[in-house]
């Protein structure tokens, strides 16, 4: 007597780098190996995607018409990937339906990472913030995390998004200091024109944030996220992705940043 066929389960993941959403029949950590090293089509890289909740997932699936989430067939192998939407699927995404972030290296290793309460930084002048959805400017701030993403998200602002994905990176001595010494292995190409941003910043108050780099150019070194990675969206919406401390990085999740130390970024 044959065995009955396994049913398969199937992920909805909002994926960043392009921003789609993305049905599967993989789990977290063989989406994201597909993702980095994929087939032989896909160039090797970096990912970074969300994983909705199931009762959510399961809706948008039945709601955007799925194929992957109908029966399969007998003998059917799992589909790797169905694109849902590529259009706006950030802001058509409830953040409280974002369930993990799985951070992928480019070989293909995944840190989940999931959200936590945020408490307001109050320890420093400057901030700098990498966007990764929809849109990817580098740009510093005098504003903290919870205060920057109800800047841009706010729709009275001149410009305002209706939902965002950032990261915190590191600063070193400059988060209180245009002029600071002692800047360690920051490893941002042309670190003069940092600086002049924060200078800006510093002389001009009313100024609350500066453009760096207006595109993300290549791979985020993982290495200079500082406390994590930030989801905002109208109405005051706010979710918060810690990252590990740099011991637990080092023990528990040392294989995954062993890889992350390996890419090659800005």
């Amino acid at each position: 007597m044959s065995e009955p066929h396994p049913v398969m389960k199937t992920h909805a993941y909002l994926s960043l780098l392009p921003e789609a959403l993305v049905a599967s029949n993989l789990g977290p950590e063989d989406y994201g190996a597909y993702l980095a090293t994929g087939s032989k089509k896909r160039s090797r890289g970096q990912a970074f995607f969300f994983e909705l909740h199931r009762d959510y997932a399961q809706a948008r699936l039945t709601e955007l018409g799925a194929e992957i989430a109908r029966p399969p067939e007998p003998e059917s192998v799992p589909r790797r990937s169905e694109y849902l939407t590529i259009y706006r699927a950030l802001e058509s995404t409830r953040i409280d339906a974002l369930e993990a972030l799985h951070l992928v290296t480019d070989d293909g290793r995944v840190l989940t990472l999931l959200p936590s309460r945020y408490d307001p930084i109050i320890d420093r002048r400057f901030f700098l913030y990498q966007e990764f959805a929809p849109v990817q400017p580098r740009v510093v701030s005098t504003l903290e995390p919870r205060e920057f993403a109800r800047r841009i998200t706010h729709s009275k602002q001149k410009i305002s998004l209706p939902a965002l994905v950032f990261a915190d990176l590191r600063l070193g001595n400059l988060r209180d200091d245009p002029e600071g010494e002692g800047i360690g292995d920051l490893p941002y190409p042309n670190l003069e024109h940092l600086r002049d941003c924060l200078r800006e910043l510093d002389a001009k108050p009313q100024k609350t944030t500066k453009t760096v780099v207006r595109y993300l150019q290549q791979d985020v070194l993982f290495r200079t996220v500082q406390r994590g990675f930030y989801v905002a969206a109208a109405n005051d919406e706010f979710r918060y992705f810690p990252m590990p401390s740099r011991v637990q990085l080092e023990t528990i999740y040392y294989p995954w940043w062993r890889s992350a130390l390996s890419t090659f970024g800005a």
